[in-house]
């Protein structure tokens, strides 16, 4: 996958002091919102800024939109300018791992333009596993002023979703786990189960294992019965771990794939929508 660097590619950049790299811890966790600031500061690869799913990519949680509205463009644009990104920068993501929440940022830079994007694949857990240096040096970089070029057909409403899915114009799928996608288990939202006609791809599937992603033929495999010439929707349960699957769609050859942002806790904040249990 190209959007991919391994931690030995990362170290030699980092050896080899090349210019114009910012890294970027993102380490979260849904059910501890701290936690991911707290193990940042306790130790991160050197020269890692931290930015935080709930303060820094998402936006204010409203009735409506989901539980991780997109971030306003105008302050999205500002951050990444604060941590020293602009449009020509290489930017390295990284999580605990599995990249959850390294995809995120990649749709969000994704989505305003930025190619220069890659996730380290096996995250902080594979860099530390490896023997290579951690500090708890916060780092200062110097200030940029991002130019974005935002991608305006990359995201649909719910609107959209309630009409491409009764028309049969395009494809839905969600990437939560089976057992949440049939209502059999919520722990987030007020309601279970899943939006009309989705179907389920669980975004860990797109994993060979423990922070490997899966890579060409295994992808294709994976998303074999999606045809490539009609459009795909991707939704989760707030737009999070959607992301890993578009990554891997795009990595698989699909081109024409779009994310619901608010996904399910948007869609059940609608009365009118209905939910749900069998797979379809």
């Amino acid at each position: 996958m190209s959007n991919l660097i391994s931690v030995e590619r990362l170290k030699k950049r980092l050896e080899n002091n090349l210019d114009n790299t910012v890294i970027v811890d993102v380490r979260f966790q849904l059910d501890n919102p701290d936690a991911g600031r707290k193990m940042y500061l306790e130790s991160h690869l050197p020269g890692a800024v931290y930015l935080d799913l709930n303060r820094d990519l998402s936006g204010r949680a409203e009735k409506h939109g989901g539980a991780h509205p997109l971030p306003n463009r105008e302050t999205f644009t500002a951050k990444m300018g604060n941590i020293g990104i602009d449009e020509n920068t290489t930017v390295v993501i990284y999580d605990q791992g599995n990249g959850m929440f390294a995809a995120r940022l990649w749709w969000l830079l994704e989505n305003s333009g930025h190619d220069k994007v890659y996730l380290l694949e096996g995250g902080y857990k594979r860099w530390v596993e490896d023997g290579n240096d951690v500090t708890k040096e916060i780092s200062r970089l110097q200030r940029k002023k991002f130019k974005p070029k935002y991608r305006n057909d990359q995201t649909v409403t719910m609107e959209e979703v309630k009409e491409k899915t009764e028309n049969q114009t395009a494809i839905l799928i969600d990437s939560r786990a089976k057992e949440r996608y049939l209502g059999e288990i919520e722990t987030l939202y007020s309601k279970a189960g899943h939006i009309p006609g989705a179907k389920n791809y669980f975004w860990k599937g797109v994993l060979a294992g423990e922070g490997v992603w899966k890579k060409g033929k295994e992808l294709e495999q994976h998303f074999a019965a999606l045809p490539k010439d009609e459009e795909i929707i991707v939704s989760c349960g707030s737009g999070v771990s959607a992301c890993p699957n578009i990554l891997a769609l795009k990595a698989a050859g699909y081109t024409n794939v779009k994310l619901y942002p608010g996904s399910f806790s948007d869609w059940i904040s609608y009365d009118k929508n209905d939910i749900e249990l069998d797979e379809s």
